[in-house]
């Protein structure tokens, strides 16, 4: 019966000290537990009642990182849980447009609507530019773009992107670009509802605005890189004596640009398709020089600025634009092209890369926005 009592005793002991040495290691591992759930810390203690003879056993799994999901930043500082470094750089850092465009060689695009999933072509737009040019940032300005969560929206909606270390993201903020620049008289009074063509308008207002504030070179969403452009000051011929507006670089306060804003806001019309963008670039234009025709496929010089040719950009014409959906039987070469512009206004039939179809649109996906590409396959 002595005995009995004894081994009783001993046992009794056994789990006081138990208990007791557990509670002095969890207070060793958490300081602070008041940044834990008292759920996890409940359970913990349940672990160590539950096993007499291994009173820390339910301690090391709490340790152990791989076996526990801290919800905060504060719970993963606590139980020393380093985030494993990501495999995408998100450039959506604090520095400001103007630090990142400082250089005057950024190339700019724009999404002047709310939507925050572009089609595939925006998406291989920007991966071919920043491909092409490593050395100079790639800036896509979104107006739904806000100023919170910005890293991880990114991450979300463009995982190709992120990983590209010179493509950076900025919310498009109207009222603050278009201050200090003639432009902005114009937008205080505008009403965008009552504008026939607003998304494309505003769009043709921004890329004014940015690169006379920034410099660059301004590309459309749906416009695919191939080489570098070697001329600084250059418009795109769309066709002979027709100037496009889709494709332009300028240095910053180009004498182009201020007459461009000024004549925007004195002659503004939105019921006219193009008024304020290819029609507004041809029109001053001609106060350089007498825009020339081509014949072959050499460049122009308009004043102090280079008009290229439209084999350059535009060696499909807009009314031939769905050739880049139709099997490509590789004849042309695009060997005078730095990048080809595939006309998604006149796509109205919502055409896109298929893979596995042998377009001409595919090819391009594949040798230029491979990322893109890989993405629209495993989807």
């Amino acid at each position: 019966m002595l005995r009995s009592l004894r081994v009783v005793v001993f046992l009794l002991l056994l789990i006081t000290i138990g208990f007791f040495y557990g509670l002095t290691h969890r207070e060793n591992i958490f300081p602070h537990a008041s940044f834990i759930s008292g759920s996890r810390i409940l359970n913990g203690s349940f672990m160590l009642i539950g096993n007499i003879f291994n009173p820390i056993h339910g301690w090391e799994n709490i340790t152990n990182v791989s076996s526990i999901e801290a919800s905060t930043a504060q719970e993963k500082m606590l139980l020393g849980i380093r985030t494993p470094p990501s495999t995408t750089t998100v450039n959506t850092s604090s520095r400001s447009p103007s630090e990142v465009l400082k250089g005057g060689d950024g190339i700019i695009f724009l999404e002047t609507t709310d939507r925050m999933q572009p089609p595939s072509l925006v998406l291989c737009a920007i991966e071919s530019a920043a491909r092409v040019y490593k050395n100079q940032p790639v800036v896509f300005f979104m107006k739904g773009l806000s100023n919170t969560n910005i890293k991880e929206t990114v991450k979300r909606n463009f995982p190709a992107l992120s990983a590209l270390s010179n493509v950076h993201f900025f919310p498009l903020r109207m009222e603050e670009l278009f201050t200090d620049t003639p432009l902005h008289s114009w937008y205080q009074k505008i009403i965008p509802q009552k504008q026939s063509y607003w998304t494309h308008v505003s769009s043709d207002a921004c890329r004014l605005a940015l690169i006379w504030k920034h410099g660059g070179i301004y590309l459309d969403t749906d416009v695919i890189s191939i080489r570098t452009i070697p001329i600084k000051d250059f418009l795109a011929a769309q066709s002979s004596q027709s100037s496009s507006n889709g494709i332009f670089g300028l240095s910053t306060h180009h004498d182009f640009t201020q007459k461009c804003m000024v004549h925007f806001v004195q002659n503004y019309d939105s019921r006219i398709w193009g008024h304020q963008g290819p029609q507004l670039f041809t029109e001053i234009l001609k106060t350089f020089c007498e825009i020339p025709k081509f014949i072959g496929t050499e460049d122009a010089m308009c004043g102090n600025i280079t008009f290229l040719n439209p084999q350059r950009f535009y060696p499909i014409p807009y009314p031939a634009w769905r050739k880049y959906f139709e099997v490509w039987d590789r004849s042309s070469t695009f060997n005078d092209s730095y990048a080809l512009h595939l006309w998604n206004f006149m796509n109205k039939e919502k055409l896109t890369v298929v893979p596995g179809s042998n377009t001409l649109a595919e090819f391009l996906y594949k040798e230029h926005c491979p990322s893109t590409y890989k993405t629209i396959r495993r989807n």
